[in-house]
This record gives structure tokens, C-alpha cells and sequence, in this order.
């Protein structure tokens, strides 16, 4: 039962749209400088904290202070997304002097990246040609993240083993952006993002040489929001990355200090509720693969 309807999903995302991966990359330069380049959470919001104020805390989420990923160039999307395959190429040269195995490691972008979307009325939805174009668009979205996990989960993958490890490289990227730990972060990351994350602690350093940052464990919340495959081979479709955007919703504690020691932001003794969107990705055809951060979605 559960292979036909994994092959009916197949079929269908198959008939959906079909983009070449050279065009995506030539399109969606945007996409990889804005969210490639991006860093996180508490650690990110320093720019920002010290030009507006000491507090840290932008806005709330019901009657305790939230904080949010905030970063300059990190875009949103939230309804549609394509999976892409393509066959990649070599350079000419290469070409000429024989046969190039080409081996990718990472796609170097954020691909459809999730954005929230304003709920809409149902008059609206079901009476007039936007509302009928969005649903389709939500549609389309929906099957490519059912065909996206059905494929993952023919690998093994397991949701809640997928979040307990996901938490950990949350919990464990944010700690060591807090000490200022970069070579850690190479295996956490892609490396778009490990060179994003080495500039983020630079300039962070520069303003607050010390920081101190908590989780609040257990995490309040983890949710899926998009799946997507981008396929690397037309003509085998089993060569592909994954990208996984998930929610964190946790209970942090943050503070700051100047070269002095002085508290310049934040109170370690309260706790802030904090909401994040990041990225996985994982490659489903090379031998030892694992998932690793590959950008965050600004909220």
C-alpha cells in the first residue's frame, strides 16, 4: 500500500515542472549570496541589538519576550517549491583532456526557500483567480515534500531520530558560535555556511569579545515545514540532495559582556523564547553522508 502511493506521488512529481540545475544556479545567485552567507539565532541578532539597543528582545510571543533570526540578506518563501534535475558538466578544458567524474558536495544554496504566508479567506481562496492560483501553488508545494520524504524514508530515515539529531546540531553550532569554536563547526555545516558562520564570530568578537548562551532543554518545539530534493543527474534520479526546513521553537538564556567583563546585553538569569527556521541537507548518494546546516531562513 505504502509503494503505490509511493509511486502515484512519484508519477505525479514527475509531471510537475522541471528546472535545470546550471539555470537555477545562474537564476537564484540571490539565493546563494542571501542565504548561504547567512548566520543564526541570538549570535546574529548582536548587529542589530547593538545599534537599537541593549536589550536584545525585537518582539514578543504571548506574554514572555521572544527573540528571532534576524540577518540582512537571508529571503523567505513559503508556498512553492521544485525539484530540480540536471546533468552537470566540466569545463571544456576538462572535457578535452577525457572523462571528468564530477563530484558535488553541495549545492551552495537554500533551493525554494520556505517563506510564512498570510492566511487568506476562504471567499477569497475559492471565489477569485489568485485565491484558486495560490492553492494550486500550496498543492504543487505539498506533493514535492510528500515525494521528497517518501524517497528519504526509503533510505531509513526516521522523523524523531531525524529531530533528536537535528536539536543537537542546533544546540551544538550555537554553543560554539557563543566560545567563538570555528573549526568545530566544519563538520556541522556546509561550506557556504561554515565561511558565513567564521565571519559572523569575527564580527561579533569585535563588539562583544565574550558571550554566554543556554538552551533550555528539553526543546518546546520542532516541526518540519518543506522537503525538497535538487536532483544532480536527469537521468538518475537517486542522485540528489535533500533539504529539510524545520522550526525551533526553545527557551534560551543570553548575555553578553564588554573586553571588561561588564554585562553590555542580555540577562542569563531569564529565559527567551526563541523561534528559528533552519535548513538540512543531505546528500542521498554519497557513501557516509550526513545532515549538516546549509542556511537559515530570516522570520
Amino acid at each position: 500500500m505504502a509503494l503505490g502511493r509511493y509511486h502515484t506521488l512519484r508519477n505525479i512529481y514527475q509531471t510537475l515542472e522541471i528546472r535545470d540545475f546550471s539555470t537555477l544556479l545562474t537564476s537564484s545567485r540571490s539565493y546563494s549570496k542571501s542565504i548561504a552567507d547567512v548566520p543564526h539565532l541570538t549570535l546574529r541578532n548582536i548587529s542589530s541589538c547593538v545599534h537599537k539597543d541593549h536589550g536584545g528582545i525585537p518582539r514578543t510571543f504571548g506574554d514572555k519576550p521572544m527573540l528571532h533570526s534576524t540577518t540582512m540578506q537571508e529571503p523567505i518563501s513559503n508556498g512553492y517549491m521544485r525539484s530540480v534535475t540536471t546533468q552537470a558538466k566540466a569545463p571544456a578544458q576538462a572535457r578535452q583532456m577525457g572523462a571528468v567524474k564530477v563530484s558535488m558536495v553541495s549545492p551552495g544554496i537554500v533551493y525554494d526557500p520556505y517563506a510564512p504566508r498570510e492566511r487568506i479567506p476562504f471567499w477569497k481562496r475559492y471565489f477569485t483567480r489568485s485565491g484558486w492560483k495560490r492553492t494550486k501553488e500550496e498543492l504543487s508545494s505539498e506533493l514535492k515534500s510528500a515525494y521528497a520524504i517518501a524517497k528519504l524514508r526509503k533510505g531509513g530515515y526516521s522523523k524523531q531520530k531525524f529531530y533528536a539529531e537535528a536539536v543537537g546540531i542546533y544546540k551544538e553550532i550555537n554553543t560554539q558560535m557563543a566560545n567563538g569554536g570555528k573549526t568545530p563547526l566544519r563538520k556541522l555545516v556546509t561550506e557556504h555556511m561554515y565561511s558565513a558562520l567564521k565571519n559572523e564570530i569575527k564580527q561579533r568578537e569585535s563588539v562583544w569579545p565574550t558571550v554566554y548562551w543556554e538552551l533550555i532543554e528539553p526543546i518546546v518545539k520542532v516541526r518540519t515545514l518543506r522537503a525538497r530534493l535538487i536532483g544532480v543527474d536527469k537521468n538518475d534520479l537517486n542522485k540528489a540532495f535533500i533539504q529539510l526546513t524545520l522550526e525551533f521553537l526553545s527557551k534560551q538564556k543570553f548575555e553578553a559582556y564588554d573586553g571588561k567583563g561588564a554585562v553590555v546585553s542580555g540577562d542569563r538569569n531569564k529565559e527567551v523564547l526563541v523561534r528559528d527556521i533552519w535548513v538540512f541537507e543531505k546528500s542521498l548518494f554519497h557513501p557516509g553522508a550526513y545532515w549538516r546546516l546549509c542556511g537559515r531562513i530570516k522570520v
